[in-house]
């Protein structure tokens, strides 16, 4: 049916499987619930308001606007139940129905991914970026043992796909560094591209800078390592300021947090700000997140998070993803974000 929008409401979570790794992101069962369809494309995007947090059950959002609407690409596929083989896509015109994207890539269509001989491979924590008109898809195939985990690129002629693997591993873990998490960013003062990868085991962080084809390492870029890192890293730019984000903590752990650090260019150095977004009375564990400026000039972030009360780690069930205003102070320093539910607010100043 032409401009479908399916309305999604989060599902009430499936107990996760304890015997699966410790990265569980790949492992989560996206399961979309009460899915109501309807015709039309809603309205234009403009962060007047966001409605009912969560937006939808999954993990590891990195959104884009693209267009007039927001894409978010989740680890996961495109919907009902799956076994980290697969990534799909969300766009929203109005940030209250959500439409699913279909199918961007699977896991047997990644020539490379069997080469380790490991026996299982998953794929996880997706980043998007454009160049030139094409699109591209960053990914990491886990888990870390008993092989090295690894970070792979395909490329697009549409953000839906479908993608084309590049033909090999961009990254390739070992020696204490984890290869997952990846997210590129596209200086606006060189139009030079950064890939910022790395994490959890190590809490390790690198910098690479890519051709600009988008899939081959141009050099790799000494960088110091963020204070209280531990995977998930996310940049952005604003009025000259560069914005280093991140995950603290145990991914399904109360403690899991977003910090972040700023700089005068892209790769440092960083000078610690403190965290921004941490666990409250009825949200545990956000964190994985990105920074996205809408069409109006106003910045959200949109994160994972537990919709539960403080209990002990770890957590089971699903994470979901959810969608809050962000403000900076005169400053430039980002003010603490409050977490919301139905009474998400109407956004405000920039």
């Amino acid at each position: 049916m032409q401009g479908q929008i399916i309305v999604i409401r989060p599902s009430p979570g499936i107990m996760s499987d304890e015997s699966k790794t410790r990265r569980g992101h790949g492992e989560d069962r996206m399961r979309i619930c009460h899915a109501i369809i309807a015709t039309g494309l809603g309205l234009a995007v403009t962060a007047s308001g966001i409605a009912r947090n969560p937006q939808f059950q999954g993990a590891d959002p990195h959104a884009m606007v693209i267009g007039d609407e927001l894409w978010v690409f989740p680890t996961g596929g495109p919907g009902g139940s799956w076994e980290a083989d697969r990534f799909g896509a969300f766009s929203s015109r109005d940030l209250k129905t959500w439409r699913p994207r279909g199918e961007l890539i699977r896991r047997d269509q990644i020539g490379w991914i069997k080469d380790d001989g490991a026996r299982d491979h998953f794929l996880w924590a997706p980043g998007v970026a454009t160049r030139g008109g094409k699109y591209y898809l960053y990914y990491s195939v886990g888990p870390q043992n008993p092989t090295p985990s690894r970070i792979g690129v395909a490329v697009a002629d549409r953000p839906e796909g479908p993608y084309r693997d590049s033909g090999h591993p961009l990254i390739t873990g070992g020696d204490g560094f984890e290869a997952i998490d990846p997210m590129v960013f596209t200086d606006p003062r060189s139009d030079r591209s950064y890939l910022y990868a790395g994490g959890s085991a190590g809490a390790r962080l690198r910098v690479w800078e890519l051709q600009p084809d988008m899939v081959t390492i141009a050099r790799e870029v000494r960088v110091d390592q963020p204070p209280h890192f531990t995977e998930g890293a996310f940049l952005h730019e604003r009025n000259g300021v560069y914005y280093l984000s991140y995950s603290h903590g145990r991914w399904n752990g109360p403690d899991y947090s977003v910090p972040y650090a700023t700089a005068p260019s892209p790769t440092g150095p960083w000078r610690y700000r403190g965290a921004i977004l941490t666990s409250d009375a009825r949200h545990q564990g956000p964190g994985h997140h990105s920074f996205v400026r809408m069409p109006d000039g106003k910045w959200l972030i949109v994160y994972h998070r537990w919709d539960r009360r403080p209990g002990p780690a770890p957590f089971q069930g699903e994470r979901q993803v959810a969608i809050d205003r962000v403000t900076y102070a005169p400053d430039g320093t980002i003010r603490p974000i409050r977490m919301t539910d139905a009474d998400a607010p109407v956004l405000g100043s920039r």
